[in-house]
Order: structure tokens, then C-alpha cells, then sequence
């Protein structure tokens, strides 16, 4: 028993010095930087989408990665690279996407909504009519299906 008690104790007071004996990794404070390669330019970030979308081996996984990065960035896309992104729909017969994708520009437009979408719409149409695809708007996707009348008019 005072065996036990000794080594108890003994291990104890070896600890502190082991403590004080680790080096100890100092905390580093280092600016980040974002951006460590080159810049691109807006032409080039337009042509870089476009080329992607307008592959002949596009699959539906990378379309809805290229849509999914898009919407995630903050902007909103221009309509060469909306019209891209269509026919990239048309080709893999995914009309959902366009659907969702057209929803989802509306949205990015935030407070512009006014100006920014009906831009849009304005500079996609003849290739939304080539295709053959309708805007949410006009499926009814802008009201709720089963909203109720507000009693409070």
C-alpha cells in the first residue's frame, strides 16, 4: 500500500516537469490572401463558362456543378453564359434545370430585381423560344399553389 501511494505521488511530481518541458508551438498571426494566382478578367471568366457549358460531353452532374457555382458567386451571370446554360439543358433534356436556373437569377437579382431580370429575359427570349422553354412566370411558379386570399384587404 505505501508502495502504491509512492508511485502515485511520484508520478505526481514528474508531471509538472514534463509540462514544462514541451516546447510549446508559438501562435502565429498571418495575413491571408485570397488571391494568389493571376486576376481574370470578366471576358475571361465569360469565355471559360461558356466553353464549359458548350462541351458536347457535358453531363448532368457537370452542368448542375457549373449552375450551382454560379448562383453561389456573387453576381449575376451574364446572358451569353444564361444562354449557354440552356441550350446545355436542351442538349441533356433536362428542362427542370432551366426552370430552377431561371428561378434562381431572379433571386440573384436581389433588390434590381426590377431592372436586372427583365433585362435578362429581354436578352434571352429569342433563344428561350428557339428551345422551347417557358419562364417560371409564365408556369405559375411565381405565386404559391395553395395560397390563401388575405383576409386583411
Amino acid at each position: 500500500m505505501l508502495r502504491s501511494a509512492l508511485v502515485r505521488i511520484s508520478g505526481a511530481a514528474r508531471m509538472p516537469l514534463i509540462v514544462k518541458n514541451t516546447p510549446r508551438v508559438p501562435a502565429v498571426n498571418c495575413a491571408r490572401s485570397m488571391s494568389h494566382g493571376p486576376t481574370e478578367t470578366d471576358e475571361e471568366f465569360d469565355a471559360r463558362y461558356i466553353a464549359y457549358l458548350s462541351r458536347k460531353d457535358i453531363d448532368g452532374w457537370e452542368l448542375r456543378k457549373a449552375i450551382n457555382d454560379l448562383i453561389g458567386m456573387d453576381l449575376v451571370p451574364e446572358p451569353k453564359i444564361i444562354i449557354a446554360a440552356l441550350h446545355a439543358c436542351r442538349r441533356l433534356n433536362d428542362y427542370a434545370v432551366t426552370t430552377r436556373f431561371l428561378e434562381a437569377i431572379k433571386d440573384k437579382s436581389g433588390h434590381s430585381v426590377d431592372t436586372v431580370y427583365p433585362y435578362i429575359l429581354q436578352e434571352i427570349k429569342p433563344t428561350m423560344d428557339e428551345l422551347g422553354i417557358s419562364t417560371p412566370e409564365e408556369m405559375g411558379y411565381d405565386k404559391p399553389e395553395l395560397a390563401l386570399k388575405t383576409v386583411f384587404e
